[in-house]
């Protein structure tokens, strides 16, 4: 129940963003929606009608092209995205206009959709759309799946420079920069510690300085460099506010010190 719960929250989200934001600063960031809106400039259509109808052809071709199991995980999406675009749509003229600069509604609407497309993801489902293109490129172009979503969003987005001009492809560049940033902050969470790799010639300073001075557990692994020689790593994991503080006391420990920093999203019993 939980994960359907955020799907719905998610698909919210992205019509709200998309409705309120995206489409008054008149930009896009790839997917059915982009091309929805690239083509309401030309030949004004409707936009959440041209979503679900270009949903409903990717979803014959993905049923066919990709098969039924594939295609299962897009249906929902698929269908509930553009009828909550129609109904956020409805619900716009009741809200109170305010004017600020494009760059708000940017921001404000890439935040928005980045939020509710990592909930979409996080709940195993997608919005269907551009995805279903991505697979199709990456199945029969023999392209990794990154590579696809590249090629696919990135096409459409440059098409936009011939249609709503130079400005506003820029703009979309920003929304989609911050959508991808969000939905990773979604998926993977808010970085709360570091975890330290640290390689010291001077082993037993450096050990008594975290264990110490910055009271913090360590563990050490046995590794063989390159060379064959035998090594001690020393792994630690401090907060990130620390971070920095642990950074210049190891290497003023030791200068040569080899250090490597990684996000640590969970950690339990530390």
């Amino acid at each position: 129940m939980k994960k359907y719960l955020g799907f719905i929250l998610g698909i919210i989200l992205v019509s709200v963003g998309f409705e309120l934001f995206i489409l008054k600063a008149n930009i896009i960031y790839g997917g059915v929606g982009g091309i929805a809106i690239l083509l309401n400039n030309i030949y004004e259509l409707n936009i959440p009608l041209t979503v679900l109808v270009l949903d409903i052809i990717l979803l014959i071709l993905s049923y066919f092209l990709l098969g039924r199991e594939k295609t299962s995980k897009s249906v929902i999406g698929s269908i509930l995205y553009p009828l909550c675009l129609e109904l956020v749509s409805l619900l716009v003229p009741y809200i109170p206009k305010i004017e600020v600069e494009t760059i708000v509604l940017v921001v404000a609407g890439a935040t928005l959709t980045g939020i509710g497309m990592g909930l979409v993801l996080k709940a195993g489902f997608t919005t269907g759309g551009t995805d279903i293109i991505s697979q199709l490129v990456s199945k029969y172009f023999k392209k990794t799946l990154g590579k696809a979503v590249f090629f696919t969003e990135g096409t459409i987005i440059l098409l936009s420079i011939f249609v709503l001009g130079l400005s506003n492809f820029i703009y979309s560049v920003i929304a989609i920069y911050i959508i991808s940033i969000v939905i990773d902050k979604v998926l993977l969470g808010i970085s709360s510690s570091k975890t330290f790799f640290i390689i010291t010639n001077k082993e037993s300073e450096v050990k008594n300085y975290i264990m110490n001075e910055m009271d913090s557990n360590i563990t050490i692994i046995k590794s063989k460099g390159g060379n064959s020689t035998n090594e001690n790593i020393i792994v630690c994991i401090v907060s990130t506010k620390e971070y920095d503080e642990v950074k210049k006391g190891v290497l003023n420990i030791d200068s040569d010190a080899l250090i490597l920093i990684t996000d640590a999203y969970e950690a339990f019993n530390v």
